[in-house]
């Protein structure tokens, strides 16, 4: 039997969950932790919204997010995209926590460039142990942004309210893109260690048979080798390396072929295959794409 999940699709359904008053804006609010109290009766209830969230948690909090336990310490600011599972792993009392809390419906933003946008800040889908950590200065920062938001539905809402609310949202989201580019800055020999990690990844891939019988590993299979998530692996490659997660597979598979052009007198196609493409056209369009040379080209040339 499929395990029990509350599902709450709007801002009004999450402030009756909450046993909170009634929402100011049917499509945006921003809570403050210490007004929210979870009962006994929640622990281990897990939820799913069709809503945005951003959390600021500055003391300890319980939470499952997915698979993932995570106890909020100072300045940690997480992010969940809508239909993602959450679950209270202890009771809370009102005044337990400090922080804030906003969530957004994407109605909110759709009729706004940020609606199409949205899918770039990819902080979204990271995981929780993957939460920004912020200094004062930033965390003021953010407070500033969120109080706009909140004082804007909350004194009035006219004609401008929703662009108001939603030009303050995406520059919020823009500082969150700015903090995570320092964070990403600050932890330089972690990083490079987790490159090292996904080369590895990627010649076990290959020297275990698995490119020819699966084909190319997903960013997916190569994040969770490493313990991350797939938007995580790839921007922290791209500010790293200059290259996505993708770039990083493309370009192993290149270098494999390239040698087996060289030293061998196997078909394009065989090379292909071996190199888990199914249709060798593929494989070509793809190496030509990456040194500017058909495979038989490179192979002439050389």
């Amino acid at each position: 039997m499929a395990e029990d999940i509350i599902r709450i699709k709007s801002i009004s359904e999450l402030h009756q969950v909450l046993d909170h008053d009634k929402p100011k804006h049917p499509l945006i609010s921003v809570i403050n932790a210490s007004e929210i109290s979870l009962k006994k009766e929640m622990e281990g209830k897990k939820a799913s919204a069709d809503l945005y969230y951003v959390g600021l948690k500055s003391s300890e909090c319980g939470m499952m997010y997915g698979r993932h336990h995570y106890d909020f310490e100072e300045g940690i600011l997480v992010f969940t995209a809508p239909n993602q599972v959450v679950a209270a792993t202890s009771e809370m009392d009102i005044n337990t926590s400090e922080g804030w809390m906003l969530f957004f419906h994407p109605d909110l933003i759709r009729p706004f460039p940020l609606g199409e946008n949205i899918e770039h800040f990819t902080f979204f889908s990271y995981d929780t142990h993957e939460a920004l950590h912020l200094s004062d200065d930033e965390k003021h920062t953010l407070n500033d942004c969120v109080s706009r938001i909140k004082k804007e539905y909350e004194e009035r809402i006219d004609n401008h309210s929703q662009k108001v609310i939603v030009s303050s949202l995406e520059l919020l989201l823009h500082y969150c893109s700015r903090f995570y580019e320092r964070q990403f800055n600050t932890r330089m020999a972690q990083n490079k260690d987790i490159v090292a990690k996904m080369e590895q990844v990627l010649k076990d891939y290959f020297s275990t048979g698995q490119l020819t019988e699966y084909g190319p590993p997903s960013i997916q299979y190569c994040a969770e080798k490493i313990h991350l998530s797939a938007n995580y692996l790839s921007d922290l490659l791209k500010k790293e390396t200059g290259r996505s997660a993708k770039d990083h597979i493309n370009d192993f598979l290149i270098e494999k072929a390239k040698n087996k052009l060289l030293s061998t007198q196997d078909s394009i196609g065989e090379i292909a295959y071996m190199l888990g493409f199914n249709y060798p056209h593929y494989f070509s369009r793809l190496f030509k794409a990456k040194t500017g040379l058909t495979p038989q080209q490179y192979r002439e040339i050389n």
